[in-house]
């Protein structure tokens, strides 16, 4: 790679700060630009993840360290690429970085949040649970920066928080920058989003007690919204009966016609959940087939023995309202017979869709039919992660050392 040309990495979830922590500790320059307020994507949103059911803490205080440790990574925040042009040695790229209404004098004491009135839904919790307008962006914010959702505050609210900071850390009238790279190589690493719920209103999407599994793995979490309790949304109350309907919007002509790869084992994972927070509940899993790869079968024996758990081979048609309760019509395929059940809680495992499927990633890369990046050594573009198909987290990690090591030799590659 010739001197001064970084390579630039899209997204900062954790195939992202893979993908820049191997590059760098090769000897590369890197620019990691993520659209965020903090880095750590989806991972940090977890519960817990595979293979050793780690808390989402373990494995990024390790990267935040390489991070902090590493100089040749540059890591923006905020950010998004609105310009894209091929050069002779890579690309031309044209960054627009959102105002800085806390910049970096900022501490995080706190003293902000303690003078602001205005509450917004939490975008770190899905929506279940209001914060303050200026806030940490959750416990293990890396950067450790205040985030100030400006809008929502009345002006006379804002000057009061911007008079509470000691140190000078707020600019009410912060406005959007741009910055203009010459980068020898990309990484498209942008992750994903779960399939929108109210695009399933047979399955129950909308209502209060149908919840998607990004949300369980929300409720289960210790910093989550309800502080790990699994409960009705509707009422607060812990469910007796807890339904897992796989397939959400996978394997569907009519949603997305692929398999999301993770869903059967992320069901398997918060019906442990459950059953060590309510041993008393009963959980089952609705499923077309179990899919559960190498070792990973046995997380599916472990939760199959479990005492109050049930694996139905069979596909939810409809899923209603009916007093209290949620109505399942489901078509039980072993029995040969449609079957009527009910539960407190659904959840549904909502497949994944690439986070560039529709945006302005179309400057720099192709992508398959389902909008997954495609691999461009000729055009010095290459894909990690969940980008270019549907997996978990081990396997991101995996993909995105070998994503760097692609973008190195085609950032090296003669015009």
């Amino acid at each position: 790679m010739k001197a001064g040309r970084p390579l630039l990495v899209l997204g900062a979830g954790i195939a992202g700060i893979t993908a820049a922590l191997e590059a760098a500790e090769a000897g590369a320059e890197v620019v990691l630009v993520e659209r965020e307020p903090s880095i750590g994507g989806r991972v940090v949103r977890s519960r817990s993840y595979f293979p050793k059911m780690c808390p989402p803490s373990c494995g990024m205080e390790i990267n935040i360290r390489r991070l902090e440790a590493n100089q040749r990574v540059r890591v923006i925040t905020s950010a998004r690429v609105t310009a894209a042009e091929p050069t002779a040695g890579g690309w031309q790229v044209t960054l627009t970085v959102g105002p800085a209404f806390v910049n970096r004098r900022c501490t995080a004491c706190g003293d902000c949040e303690a003078a602001c009135v205005t509450k917004v839904l939490d975008p770190f919790n899905l929506g279940m649970k209001q914060v303050k307008a200026i806030r940490l962006p959750h416990l293990h914010a890396w950067p450790r920066r205040f985030t100030f959702d400006r809008a929502a505050c009345p002006d006379d609210e804002a000057r009061a928080i911007a008079a509470a900071c000691r140190y000078g850390a707020i600019d009410l009238d912060a406005t959007a920058t741009t910055e203009s790279l010459e980068v020898g190589a990309v990484v498209i690493a942008t992750g994903w989003t779960p399939y929108p719920l109210d695009r399933l209103p047979e399955l129950g999407g909308g209502l209060p007690d149908v919840i998607a599994n990004v949300e369980m793995e929300r409720l289960a979490a210790p910093d989550g919204p309800t502080a790990g309790r699994i409960v009705r949304p509707s009422d607060g109350q812990p469910p007796a009966r807890v339904a897992f309907v796989q397939c959400a919007g996978s394997r569907d002509v009519n949603h997305l016609p692929y398999c999301s790869g993770v869903c059967c084992l992320a069901s398997l994972k918060q019906a442990s959940y459950v059953k060590d927070q309510l041993p008393g509940a009963e959980v089952t899993i609705y499923y077309i087939d179990r899919r559960t790869p190498g070792r990973n079968e046995d997380v599916l024996l472990q939760v199959a023995a479990m005492e109050g758990v049930r694996l139905v081979k069979g596909k939810v048609g409809r899923t209603e309202q009916r007093n209290r309760a949620l109505a399942l019509r489901v078509e039980d395929v072993e029995a040969g017979r449609v079957i009527d059940a009910e539960a407190d809680l659904v959840v549904l495992a909502t497949g994944m869709v690439p986070s560039g499927a529709d945006d302005d990633l179309a400057l720099f890369t192709r992508k398959d039919e389902d909008g997954f990046s495609l691999d461009d050594p000729a055009g010095r573009v290459v894909a990690a992660g969940v980008a270019r198909r549907p997996e978990d987290v081990a396997s991101s990690v995996r993909d995105a050392t070998g994503a760097a090591a692609r973008a190195l030799a085609a950032a090296r590659a003669r015009p």
